[in-house]
């Protein structure tokens, strides 16, 4: 890029969303309900990591970091999406949208590092059950999730850095339903080159080697699960890692198709693509994974039962006072 060339940053962003696609409302509010059921399902799981104390342990850090990032995703973007399309709302201001596009990318990053953190945390109880305690202590699942926040912060800085040296003077309208990495830096009238190759070294990072570590993972552990002799025991671990790889697919599937056919893929099948791979894991995270490990099952038990030995007590409070 030439030094002396003044960078054109414009006022405001002009965010598209869908284009001729009748009733468009209704898929904003199927979003809004799936945001409501992430939080609730989110919030519980991360209420009974919280108040249970024999849910302290290594893997269920992991799991709270799921949940946390599931709720801090679709906060960032879905009340966003309604507020811009129910409301009219399109223009974002050049600085809003690079934090937006930020805080999407960085919640998709760690997405993608959370499955590869649990699914290491199935492969060391599976493949070394006698020492899994010593490996996956509690301070090493610490360390893995601040180190993949660490990472998932600094290369989305590094994203939105490389954004700022663009020169908008052509449009300011973004093809897409938020500030999107790709179709804003297509935008530029000067040299991308920088954000092109960054883009595809990201989805590389991000994606498609964390993909790879997860499918070697579960390679081992059916290679593990093979040489255990009881039939009961294989099936108990085959059911943990069976919804583990439902969740891969959930979430890789949609977004890899996206990422790797962008540029034969129309702007609606985009969006489509994007809001759903967004969207659908944190609401299937709870029911698929979480609420069906024994653990959490055994704790919302203690937790009703609790809530109801509480209002058994207060009933015989208020009778007394009656008397």
């Amino acid at each position: 890029m030439d030094s002396n060339m003044t960078i054109v940053r414009p006022a405001h962003f002009i965010i598209s969303g869908f284009s001729g696609i009748p009733d468009i409302n209704y898929y904003y509010f199927f979003l809004l309900v799936l945001y409501i059921m992430s939080v609730v399902e989110n919030g519980v799981v991360m209420a009974l990591i919280c108040l249970d104390q024999s849910l302290k342990t290594a893997k269920y850090i992991a799991v709270f970091n799921l949940a946390f990032v599931d709720v801090l995703g679709n906060s960032a973007l879905v009340p966003k999406v309604i507020d811009t399309f129910w409301f009219n709302h399109k223009y974002i201001t050049y600085n809003n949208c690079l934090t937006y596009e930020f805080f999407n990318y960085m919640t998709l990053t760690m997405q993608s590092l959370n499955l590869v953190l649990l699914s290491f945390d199935r492969l060391v109880a599976i493949t070394f059950p006698l020492r899994y305690h010593v490996i996956v202590s509690l301070k090493t699942m610490f360390l893995l999730v601040a180190f993949f926040w660490i990472f998932a912060i600094f290369v989305n800085l590094i994203a939105v850095g490389l954004l700022t040296r663009l020169s908008f003077c052509r449009s300011v309208v973004i093809n897409s339903y938020f500030c999107d990495h790709g179709p804003l830096y297509l935008m530029a009238c000067n040299d991308n080159q920088p954000n092109n190759i960054l883009a595809y070294t990201l989805v590389t990072a991000i994606l498609w080697v964390p993909l790879l570590f997860v499918l070697i993972t579960y390679i081992s552990i059916g290679a593990a699960l093979a040489k255990i002799a009881k039939s009961q025991d294989r099936i108990k671990a085959f059911k943990t890692c069976s919804a583990h790889m439902m969740l891969v697919a959930i979430y890789y599937i949609p977004i890899l198709v996206t990422f790797s056919f962008a540029a034969k893929m129309a702007a609606n099948a985009r969006i489509i693509n994007m809001t759903l791979a967004a969207v659908l894991p944190p609401v299937l995270d709870p029911i698929i994974y979480v609420l069906q490990t024994q653990e959490i099952k055994q704790s919302l038990k203690k937790m009703f039962k609790r809530m109801k030995q509480s209002r058994i007590a207060e009933r015989g409070r208020g009778c007394e006072r009656g008397t």
